[in-house]
């Protein structure tokens, strides 16, 4: 024991380490459950802010791009109305145009600055203004549908126990709205309040899928107007329905799992020449910076931006998969 020797200092930043761990997970715990109750209090809030049921219907409606009546933008844009309601993003028609100006205007002085060329700097700005705005809203659908078919077996089972214990379907509906987060709750909570409003349950729920645009929410959707046109045991319906829709979930993570091979070499194909002529530029400025000027050459850097994109769209149709 008396050969064994302890350093100070080893000791000390052990203990330094160990505090900042535990300091960053207590933060990373506090804001994750600060995040949540937000989400889930998110209608609420709304409720606490209007006077009365058809108020709230006509605000919630509002906030997710539809008209006081509840129905999507028509027309050539009609893709763009489907893709800001299924982002699920509060729409405020201000204050997404000054983001827009702002990415625009971003995008534009930043290729400007680059190439100092004014019509890069306007390609920069469309780029700014318009493809952004564009793979923000994709993206943030994209992300809430995934959520929405995690969530709805939960939320259909807690109908079914709702509706074995004697309650209502509006009853049963509306405590999905309550109960669970978002984004099902606030879907569920909508369709609750516009039962309320007036509405059947078979209207109310063709409305919550087409603001979700998420297969299993049409499934769902299906049954409920299957039943209620033909009759049965809804219950059994739902709970048959919950069941299809956790083994498609399983489905698609077997399909994701199994296409992850291609995705990361579609990932590494694309990579490794803008990476490769990175480290060119960097290691030797005037290996292309002789001969960037020549036609050639730039046609040649074309075509190649062009194959490679060509190259990602059949690898994309290679390995996606749906059900």
């Amino acid at each position: 024991m008396s050969g064994i020797s302890i350093d100070a200092k080893f000791v000390v930043m052990v203990m330094v380490f160990a505090a900042v761990f535990a300091g960053v997970q207590g933060l990373v715990g506090v804001f994750s459950v600060a995040t949540q109750k937000r989400q889930m209090n998110r209608r609420l809030k709304t409720f606490e802010k209007v006077e009365g049921i058809s108020a709230l219907v006509i605000e919630l409606r509002k906030q997710r791009g539809l008209t006081a009546a509840g129905r999507r933008g028509n027309g050539r844009l009609q893709w763009l109305s489907d893709m800001i309601i299924a982002s699920g993003l509060p729409y405020d028609p201000r204050r997404w145009a000054a983001y827009i100006a702002g990415a625009a205007m971003l995008g534009g002085l930043g290729a400007w600055a680059i190439s100092h060329n004014v019509f890069v700097g306007l390609a920069g700005a469309l780029v700014g203004g318009i493809a952004t705005p564009l793979g923000v809203l994709k993206f943030a659908a994209g992300r809430r549908s995934a959520a929405l078919g995690f969530q709805l077996p939960q939320a259909l089972d807690i109908i079914v126990r709702s509706l074995e214990a004697g309650h209502p379907v509006p009853a049963a509906v509306a405590l999905v709205g309550r109960e669970m987060p978002d984004p099902i709750g606030s879907e569920f909570g909508m369709a609750a309040d516009e039962i309320a409003y007036g509405a059947t349950l078979e209207q109310a729920i063709e409305r919550m899928s087409e603001r979700c645009q998420h297969p299993d929410i049409d499934l769902f959707a299906a049954t409920v107007r299957l039943q209620e046109r033909t009759g049965g045991n809804l219950t059994g319906l739902l709970k048959l329905n919950a069941n299809t829709v956790r083994e498609r979930h399983k489905m698609r993570l077997k399909i994701k799992a199994a296409s992850s091979e291609g995705r990361a070499s579609a990932m590494i194909l694309t990579a490794a020449p803008f990476i490769a002529l990175g480290a060119i530029v960097m290691i030797s400025p005037r290996f292309y910076g002789d001969v960037i000027d020549d036609p050639i050459v730039k046609y040649g850097l074309a075509g190649l931006g062009f194959w490679i994109f060509l190259g990602n769209l059949i690898m994309r149709r290679m390995i996606d998969m749906r059900l």
